[in-house]
């Protein structure tokens, strides 16, 4: 059962929503004040959280910040009157995705449901060539472990940019538009801007580096541009 943490200065909000979240066998945790929150983080088994924008002691921004430190817990963040800018800089600071207020319990819980999905590691599968280990020069990727290697140093992403990575790892050298990525990414119903692609894709170079991987193409898109090499010998399948 998935435990998702509520940062809220709302007192009325968090009883109904533990309670909505309930019924998709989920238990919501409510913190009234960032601080609070933070010291329920350190303490662990927590797999996502919710954070408002609007909150005492710090903003929401300024706690998400926080919490990327040193913790890629999947964050969705709640944003006053869906204002564009708000999403832009929440997704710069590491944020998996956004709900604007006044939102819908059901809106909430699919969108906790989908950054829990993209962060679960897949199945094991058995197959003699393994299609769940993509490997470059410099670049290793885990698909069945959500992990990433650079220079055999491991690189923690947030379960976008994983996403992310993923995409143009399974087709290196194709190039890929901002669209492309968002509806691959989101879902094709979701609400397009192509600032957000810029922003993920800036994040994930600067974790990658030295790697100089993902290129631009002007007007066009983004591609991997790293070699495919074989995988080490002797690692299971």
């Amino acid at each position: 059962m998935h435990r998702i943490l509520l940062i809220d200065d709302d007192t009325q909000l968090g009883g109904p929503l533990a309670a909505y979240f309930a019924r998709f066998d989920m238990v919501l945790e409510h913190c009234l004040r960032p601080s609070d929150g933070l010291a329920r983080l350190a303490q662990g088994g927590i797999d996502a959280a919710i954070l408002d924008v609007m909150l005492p002691e710090m903003d929401g921004f300024a706690l998400c910040r926080a919490i990327r430190k040193d913790n890629e817990v999947p964050i969705v963040m709640l944003t006053a009157r869906g204002e564009v800018m708000d999403r832009v800089v929440g997704l710069e600071l590491g944020a998996d995705d956004y709900v604007p207020k006044p939102f819908e319990p059901r809106e909430l819980v699919a969108r906790v449901q989908t950054v829990l999905r993209r962060r679960a590691p897949a199945a094991p599968k058995v197959a003699t060539a393994d299609p769940n280990r993509l490997c470059f020069q410099g670049l290793h990727i885990d698909v069945a472990t959500r992990t990433v290697q650079r220079h055999g140093e491991m690189v923690e992403l947030t379960s976008t940019e994983f996403d992310l990575l993923l995409l143009l790892a399974r087709a290196p050298g194709k190039v890929f538009s901002r669209d492309d990525i968002l509806n691959q990414l989101r879902g094709v119903d979701a609400e397009l801007y192509t600032r957000a692609v810029d922003i993920v894709v800036s994040r994930l170079r600067k974790k990658l580096e030295p790697l100089d991987c993902i290129k631009t193409l002007r007007n066009a898109g983004y591609t991997l541009a790293l070699a495919p090499v074989a995988p080490p010998t002797g690692s299971a399948a």
